[in-house]
């Protein structure tokens, strides 16, 4: 019997409020979907939501089933830049699985089919998919088009920071601004958004070729009927994200973002998902994966290319079928096949992209876009995992948009206890080469793990600091960072990790090759490690911990649950101490 048949049994008063909605007597007996998305008018990755839904739900109805729609509208990092409202985007993840967790567990449904588009709403919907376990399909919302001359939105904080320098006019500056989001749909570049539908279809959670669909186009409409039409599929299979979610699954996962060059911001989501499924992924895990994978998709920001001509490429299907010989082959996806299968069939969905051509002249072909296991990009992945005595726990780095003359340097620390105040010294050109600009108590506990996307454009933007400045931070990035940009930094500074007691002019070794990231150096000079040991140790005894700008509310509740970053950033009650009179 469906969990929805029994539950009428226990509320007997459900009937009647269904009924109450609009429902009919054979409505009742039915088979209840869970129709969630996180459409709204919040972002061009919310906009066309609803469309969609109002497709799905007409195909859901077609089948015999009866679809209640919900909704839980996300933010865009976009929008929240330069402001308090970027404190709010990684703690929205954790609120949107637990909204959705709420009204699925409230009102019992069957299955549910789940349609969102960018950085922080894909994981929540995977998060909660898992948490819930009911038979589940997601639908990527797609990606948005590109501007003029191939114009992406990441590029637009470059330009803004060469307005600030008087390099560009205003009058250009909005010419930029106003054509970089032609259309509705996730940024048209490997930030967080497309790198997160690509996870999802890595996962074996979404159709073939599901991610990075043209969302205006009637293309993404089909796919919604498609997935629709599997997910009563799987509801009659009874078969259930656990079944799908292993830890093959996830290793898969990481396989493909090595080869996309995906955003660093999948290392938070990621182990996310997988402790919903009751597994851990260790940060040594990734490291281990992106040593030995070739990062191959040649996309924007790490590559040259637009996120749309990945899709017209081939997309995730084409990039799997490329990795098959380093893949499991034999994990489960929403198909009902295995991925082996699935790739099996690959002719087929290849059909799908059969009309499509390259929109610009630029384009070099397929393998332009996707390159061969035997000529890629760079054949260890794009992601390593430093540690050492400034990171004990770990820290990330992209290293595939590092200059390769920054890969091991020692630079003079110039620290900062906020965004704004760094952001403010690199315009002003305080900021010079052979700096390791430092940002703390950004962390998870700090503010809410903000990215700092407008600092690191703006130090990727000047000709003089792209190749001879590095910003580390307990903060986290946009998947549009580019150059030497270390993150994660774990104990984060607002716990007393030793990014709390750097100060001006200590010396920062980074050794990407080697995996490090150390505190080597007092007043420009390199001492012992004993004598950087005493250090810390008189440094430590005279630091405080700060006072939380936030008493109450959101941020104050997800600073007091979050674990560290390089865990994943999600909240647990553990994590919350025991308070003592």
């Amino acid at each position: 019997m469906l969990k929805s048949q029994k539950m009428r049994m226990v509320a007997v008063e459900m009937d009647a409020l269904k009924m109450g909605t609009g429902w009919s007597v054979d409505d009742l007996s039915k088979a209840q979907i869970f129709l969630q998305s996180t459409s709204g008018d919040s972002h061009p990755g919310s906009v066309h939501l609803e469309r969609l839904v109002r497709i799905a739900e007409k195909e859901l109805l077609e089948l015999g089933t009866k679809p209640a729609k919900y909704t839980t509208t996300d933010i865009c990092d976009g929008i929240a830049q330069g402001h308090d409202g970027m404190n709010y985007s990684l703690p929205s993840r954790e609120l949107i699985a637990g909204m959705i967790e709420i009204q699925a567990t409230a009102s019992p449904m069957d299955a549910g089919l789940f349609l969102s588009s960018c950085d922080k709403a894909v994981p929540a919907h995977l998060m909660a998919m898992a948490r819930l376990d009911m038979p589940a399909v997601l639908i990527p919302g797609g990606v948005m088009g590109a501007g003029p001359a191939d114009l992406t939105l990441e590029q637009i904080g470059a330009y803004g920071a060469a307005f600030h320098r008087g390099e560009i006019s205003q009058e250009q500056f909005e010419t930029y601004q106003h054509t970089a989001c032609p259309t509705c749909g996730a940024c048209a570049f490997m930030g967080t958004a497309c790198t997160m539908q690509i996870m999802a279809e890595a996962l074996g959670m979404t159709l073939p070729g599901a991610a990075l669909i043209p969302a205006a186009s009637e293309e993404l409409d089909e796919m919604a009927r498609r997935s629709a039409r599997q997910l009563v599929r799987l509801l009659e299979a009874d078969l259930k994200p656990s079944d799908i979610l292993t830890m093959d699954a996830f290793e898969n996962a990481i396989i493909v973002h090595a080869a996309i060059a995906g955003s660093t911001n999948a290392l938070l989501h990621l182990p996310a998902i997988a402790r919903e499924c009751g597994l851990v992924l260790e940060p040594k895990l990734f490291d281990e994966i992106h040593r030995r994978t070739p990062w191959i998709v040649n996309v924007r920001p790490s590559g040259i290319h637009p996120a749309t001509y990945f899709r017209e490429a081939g997309g995730v299907p084409a990039v799997m079928e490329t990795l098959r010989p380093l893949l499991h082959l034999d994990v489960m996806t929403v198909t009902g096949k295995t991925l082996g299968q699935n790739l099996d069939d690959f002719d087929n969905i290849r059909d799908t992209f059969g009309n499509s051509r390259p929109p610009s002249a630029n384009v070099k072909g397929k393998r332009e876009i996707i390159r061969p296991l035997s000529d890629p990009l760079d054949p260890r992945g794009a992601v390593s995992i430093l540690t050492g005595n400034l990171a004990p726990e770990g820290a990330v780095v992209k290293h595939a948009a590092v200059a390769s003359n920054m890969h091991q340097v020692v630079l003079q620390a110039l620290p900062f206890d906020s965004e704004e105040e760094a952001y403010k010294a690199v315009l002003d050109g305080r900021v010079q080469p052979g700096h390791a600009v430092i940002i703390r108590y950004e962390g998870p506990r700090g503010s809410g793990m903000p990215e700092l996307f407008y600092t690191t454009e703006a130090i990727a933007s000047d000709p003089n600091l792209i190749s001879s400045v590095a910003l580390i931070t307990d903060g986290r990035f946009s998947g549009a960072t580019r150059g030497p940009a270390i993150g994660h930094v774990s104990p984060e500074a607002a716990v007393g990790g030793p990014l709390a007691l750097i100060r001006e002019n200590d010396l920062i070794r980074i050794d990407i090759p080697d995996r490090k990231l150390e505190w080597i150096g007092i007043n420009g000079v390199a001492v012992s490690e004993e004598e950087i040991q005493q250090e810390e140790k008189q440094r430590r005894a005279a630091w405080k911990t700060p006072v939380s700008k936030k008493k109450r509310g959101v941020l104050a509740m997800y600073a007091c649950l979050a674990v560290s970053a390089m865990k994943g950033a999600y909240t647990e009650t553990t994590s919350c101490p025991e308070k003592t009179k």
